[in-house]
């Protein structure tokens, strides 16, 4: 698969305390990535970084590539049509990425201008055939309405669209089901993944919700603390997850079928950037911890040909997982 976005030592500070510790994430053509992890580990900034959205107070360093061009850092010029053109970006909260008192017209034939150089009627016959696509009923009508006048389900199919109107290699989604009900979240995720599908596009997940991310995504990459944990492709993650953070993420994820079981919680929370715990970050969370969890941070090693994993623990982890499989 030939690679798309290729991040290297991707950090990120905010007043001189660091959130983001070096992510190294690669991202092929066509592929979807899943990127998990409790509220704070970091999975937002990464993509903010990488697309040179954070505030100017944010320190960022690190390298992002795109097919094989650096544009961490680019010129402003050169990050406008890269945003939207080359990676469009749907945002954890539609409501507000949406302008109150302009028409959709306005706000998606904008995109349309920028991104693709429309103009006139051809502009407005394509901002329809957007809306058409992502399912807005009676589109030609509704593009003379506002924001306002749509539910939470079409607003996310708008912020679809708008993301579509630049023929987008990478599309990446944040969050694209919160505070939708389980009806209109399936509907949605499925308009994401034909859409995908049809236009060739590779896609990121970011979801807290890991049954979407195991329906929708190849490869999962865990993250906690500012790093990633254990990367993995999809089906291998969910059946035989290393790192003991990935296992409690799963484990606290009720059975559909089978038999039941308890489920597990991790203690804690995911602790404060200013406050790290010296080694693992997650060694005071983690009840397989052993004093070297505390000397040193664990870097990313492979343990089989397309999977790594960031744990000196790691193969008491599986051991462990095994032995509560075999009960």
């Amino acid at each position: 698969m030939a690679l798309l976005v290729n991040i290297r030592g991707l950090s990120v500070a905010f007043n001189g305390v660091p959130v983001l510790r070096g992510v190294d994430l690669a991202l092929g053509k066509g592929e979807a990535l899943g990127l998990v992890g409790e509220s704070g580990s970091g999975k937002s900034v990464t993509w903010l970084a990488a697309l040179g959205l954070l505030p100017r107070h944010a320190n960022v360093s690190g390298s992002v590539r795109l097919d094989g061009r650096e544009i961490l850092g680019a010129p402003a010029a050169e990050l406008d049509q890269v945003r939207g053109g080359r990676v469009a970006m749907i945002f954890q909260d539609p409501a507000s990425a949406l302008n109150p008192v302009l028409t959709i017209r306005k706000q998606l034939c904008e995109a349309l201008t920028l991104h693709r150089d429309l103009q006139g009627n051809s502009v407005r016959a394509e901002a329809r055939r957007l809306l058409d696509l992502v399912g807005i009923p009676d589109a030609g009508r509704r593009l003379e309405a506002y924001p306002h006048e749509f539910s939470g389900g079409q607003v996310q199919r708008i912020m679809i669209a708008m993301a579509l109107a630049g023929n987008p290699d990478v599309l990446i989604a944040d969050e694209p089901t919160t505070a939708l009900d389980a009806t209109i979240q399936a509907q949605i995720l499925e308009l994401l993944s034909s859409i995908r599908r049809e236009f060739a596009m590779a896609m990121v997940l970011i979801s807290h919700d890991l049954g979407v991310v195991a329906e929708n995504c190849d490869r999962v990459a865990v993250m906690y603390a500012g790093r990633i944990v254990e990367q993995a492709p999809s089906n291998q993650l969910f059946a035989d997850p290393v790192h003991p953070y990935a296992q409690g993420l799963i484990g606290a994820l009720p059975p559909l079928d089978g038999p039941r079981r308890r489920l597990t919680a991790i203690p804690g929370t995911v602790p404060d950037p200013a406050k790290m715990p010296e080694g693992c970050a997650f060694a005071p969370r983690c009840g397989l911890a052993a004093e070297p969890c505390g000397r040193a941070v664990p870097t990313l090693a492979p343990i089989a040909s397309d999977r790594v994993v960031a744990c000196i623990r790691a193969e008491a982890s599986r051991r462990a997982l095994l032995g509560i499989a075999a009960e």
